[in-house]
């Protein structure tokens, strides 16, 4: 089965969800050119969910995907918090801040009721999760409005495990994807493969539908992946330099640089592990450093020096995300991206 046809979508790409670099208008102008646009919501709050979903609504008749996290919450306790503010005071001082005034907080929020609550009144046709899936409770209360839920699956173990536990697709996330790992039945990274060797172990193993990520950046990429018997493709790091996408300048001026091909997994900026461009924070301290509290933990703890920083052009302390394929990075449109994806086949 193909994404067009199970989806009733023109083209069989799926837009990555990638929280802070894009909002609605990037979902809207992928969604309008025929593939599947994603909006990213962990990180907004009741009032900002609601803003995009109507947006959303309001802005195509075709079908769209919202994303979620569905991590455990845990909290660090003083001795984790004080070892990674240990590790960054120097940055602090260099930058002219009180390491005292580091806020608290986690930054990333789980599906919860109270969000359902509010993605219910738009009751949008798909849903997808990052880190597993919800309780069932929830889960149910997604199907229950029609909706179709995908979710990540870094090895074959975790895609037969969604599939049990009621996922309607599977997204093969290969090493190579930019941004967060998907993982959640084990965090060893040694699990985990490349794109190419996972999705056909994947196929095998479900009959759900397959939907390949991970280092996939051009038509030729998304046709490989249907001939290992993926349904379609799902794409991030190119859509980077899109008009539509909010990509800070810094990030921006990172991907147009030669810097864009040398990523790595790092767990500095959130605690889990995400593949970025490799800066200096990444060099300094990690990219995996067994200072950085739990997930999301880290994000409030390096906020104020990347805002610091990119107030002065530099992107030492930002989270560069992406993918180790940026060999088709372009800035042109959503939609003329979107239909340049789409293999002819």
């Amino acid at each position: 089965m193909r994404l067009r046809d199970w989806l009733g979508i023109e083209h069989d790409i799926v837009q990555a969800p990638m929280a802070g670099v894009q909002g609605s208008r990037l979902a809207l102008a992928v969604s309008n050119a025929g593939g599947l646009g994603s909006l990213p919501c962990a990180t907004l709050g009741p009032d900002a969910l609601r803003r995009e979903l109507a947006a959303l609504r309001s802005g195509t008749s075709r079908p769209f995907n919202v994303n979620f996290f569905c991590h455990a919450e845990v909290t660090p306790g003083p001795a984790d918090e004080a070892r990674f503010r240990e590790r960054l005071a120097p940055y602090y001082a260099e930058l002219g801040l009180d390491a005292n005034l580091v806020p608290a907080g986690a930054g990333r929020a789980p599906f919860t009721h109270d969000v359902a609550d509010v993605v219910a009144e738009f009751a949008p046709p798909v849903v997808s999760f990052h880190f597993g899936l919800p309780a069932a409770d929830l889960l149910a209360r997604v199907k229950g409005w029609g909706g179709k839920v995908l979710s990540s699956a870094t090895t074959v173990e975790e895609a037969r495990w969604l599939e049990a536990h009621g996922a309607d697709a599977i997204i093969a996330q290969g090493l190579e994807a930019g941004g967060h790992r998907g993982h959640f039945l084990r965090d060893d990274l040694d699990d985990q493969m490349g794109t190419f060797a996972l999705v056909p172990q994947i196929v095998d193993a479900v009959k759900v539908p397959v939907i390949a990520a991970g280092g996939i950046a051009d038509a030729r990429g998304v046709r490989a992946a249907m001939a290992l018997g993926a349904a379609g493709a799902q794409i991030g790091t190119a859509y980077l330099l899109c008009p539509e996408a909010d990509t800070s300048a810094v990030h921006r001026a990172a991907l147009k640089s030669p810097a864009r091909h040398h990523t790595a997994l790092t767990n500095l900026f959130s605690g889990r592990p995400a593949r970025g461009i490799v800066n200096r924070l990444m060099r300094e301290l990690g990219p995996m450093s067994p200072a950085a509290p739990p997930f999301p933990w880290a994000v409030a703890a390096v906020a104020p020096l990347r805002a610091r920083a990119e107030q002065e052009g530099s992107s030492d302390f930002s989270p560069l995300w992406a993918g180790q394929n940026t060999s088709a990075l372009a800035e042109i449109d959503a939609a003329t991206l979107t239909r340049a994806l789409a293999p002819d086949l």
